[in-house]
Formats: C-alpha cells, sequence, structure tokens
C-alpha cells in the first residue's frame, strides 16, 4: 500500500530486507521511533477544531479555509524536504488551537539538512497565496485577500528564530557555528519576547505553547545531537537563505495588501500592524 504523509490506511511499515527485525534503522541517537502516523478521524477533528478556532478568532470562514491550505502546504513542504534528505517517510500532525507539524522517522544527518528542511515549509508554503489570490480575482470577495495575507504571516511567523519555530532551527545552527551559548542566548531572548507579544496581544495560547517550549529546550542537553556541525560555508547558504526566504515572505504578506489599501504601501504596512498588534 501506497504511504503518504498521513500513513497507510492499515498503518504496516514494509521491513527493509538486510533487517527484518528492525523497523527503521535509526541514523542518529534519539531519533524517533517509527510511528503510524495521525489517525485519520482524529486528523479530521483536529482540523475541524483548528479552523474553527481561526473562523472564531477571524470572524471570517473565507480566512480559515484558506489558513488551513495554507497550513497543509506549508507542512507538505517539510515533508518533501525530510523524504528527499532520507528522513521519511514523514507524517503531517495537525494540532488543534496551535497549528500543524511534519515529523520525519530520523534526524537529519547534519545540521545544514535540518537547515533545508526547517526552510522547505515557509517557501513551500508561499505557494499557497496563488489559489487565494486567484479566487479573488474571481469573485472580487476581498477576504480572499485577507487569507492569503493570513497564509503568507503563517509562513512569516514561522521563521522566528524562537523554539520551536521554524526559524530556530535555520538561524540556530548559524549561530551556533559561532558559539553554541550565542545561538541558545539569543533564541531563548527572541522567544521570551515573542511570549510578551502574545500576552501583550491578547494571543494567550500562542504564547502558553511558546514559553513551554522555551522552557523545554532549557532543560534540554544537546539541541541536535549527533547532526554533523554546519561549515563555514554552509552557515553563510543558510543565512542568506533564511533572509531571502524571510523577504519573500514579507513581500507577498504586503504585497496581497495592497489591494486592500488602494495600492498604498503605507496602508497596507498599517493593516498588517493591526493584525500582528503593533498598533496597540
Amino acid at each position: 500500500m501506497t504511504d503518504g504523509p498521513w500513513g497507510s490506511r492499515d498503518g504496516s511499515t514494509p521491513k527493509p530486507v538486510e533487517q527484518p527485525t528492525t523497523a527503521v534503522p535509526q541514523s542518529s541517537p534519539g531519533a524517533p521511533v517509527i510511528d503510524k502516523g495521525q489517525s485519520l478521524p482524529w486528523a479530521i477533528g483536529s482540523t475541524l477544531l483548528l479552523g474553527g478556532f481561526i473562523w472564531l478568532m477571524s470572524g471570517s470562514w473565507v480566512v480559515a479555509v484558506a489558513a488551513i491550505f495554507g497550513l497543509f502546504v506549508h507542512e507538505y513542504g517539510h515533508v518533501l524536504a525530510m523524504n528527499r534528505l532520507g528522513m521519511g517517510p514523514a507524517r503531517i500532525y495537525i494540532i488543534p488551537f496551535l497549528g500543524g507539524l511534519a515529523r520525519g522517522q530520523r534526524n537529519p544527518e547534519s545540521e545544514w539538512h535540518g537547515v533545508l528542511v526547517s526552510l522547505a515549509g515557509p517557501a513551500f508554503g508561499l505557494l499557497a497565496v496563488l489559489p487565494a489570490v486567484g479566487l479573488w480575482f474571481a469573485t472580487g470577495d476581498q477576504e480572499w485577500m485577507l487569507g492569503a495575507f493570513f497564509i503568507a504571516m503563517i509562513n512569516l511567523v514561522n521563521l522566528a528564530p524562537a523554539p520551536p519555530l521554524d526559524g530556530s532551527k535555520a538561524l540556530g545552527p548559524v549561530l551556533a557555528r559561532i558559539d553554541p551559548m550565542v545561538e541558545k542566548a539569543a533564541l531563548i531572548a527572541i522567544g521570551a519576547l515573542a511570549v510578551w507579544w502574545g500576552v501583550s496581544t491578547g494571543r494567550y495560547i500562542l504564547a502558553v505553547f511558546l514559553a513551554i517550549a522555551i522552557l523545554g529546550s532549557l532543560r534540554r542537553g544537546a539541541w541536535r545531537p549527533g547532526e554533523k556541525k554546519l561549515t563555514w560555508p554552509e552557515a553563510g547558504k543558510s543565512l542568506v537563505l533564511f533572509l531571502l526566504t524571510g523577504g519573500l515572505c514579507g513581500a507577498a504578506a504586503i504585497g496581497v495588501l495592497l489591494p486592500l489599501s488602494e495600492g498604498s504601501p503605507q496602508g497596507a504596512f498599517e493593516i498588517a500592524a493591526r493584525f500582528i498588534g503593533f498598533d496597540r
């Protein structure tokens, strides 16, 4: 039976011929045990809960549909990268009220692979903006552009270098190349700012989630055990890819708001600021 991101219907996993008694060979210490993936009923229920929560918070079913679609495309970007880099078969998990995650069966072989996997989600996730913009052209309903903005923000916020967001896994190894304590201090400081932002803007669930993640990071030992460290050239490429992905996500977020602000960049920034909470 063909495997997909959700796993096989019966949960079975083909065993390697060379090692019939081993489910999946572990490529590095601490790699997760192979799992069956999120069950279909729980996946559907989690998706409905998350979609309903976004609908309640945004007041728009259009934004909720766009956000859920954008989330799946984002996570599937991670899945594609994990499978391509030998970490698969990867699975997608939907977390009610929070979002989603993609999980591979093995840890990445190197920090460079980890950087590529972390940036694949936001980069690939931007493709989800295109259908929302197309529906705005077709229907003239401006809520689809708000949905496109929400999709862009999902990818942009995930690039924040705060545990456990994608940005911490993309920028963290670069900072660790300078010194591991630089990485830990920077990511915890930025994480604390993200928690403060969540509390001050009323995003309490996100704030609690980030706070738990930061405390877990403090208690953990090596953040990427057994992975080959970045070389200086790889660190340079990682930084460039991180900045490029962030720039594209930011440009997409502002670009889709231009029609709603009559083409005014300042108006687009004001709409974005209201969403982020910087106008309070």
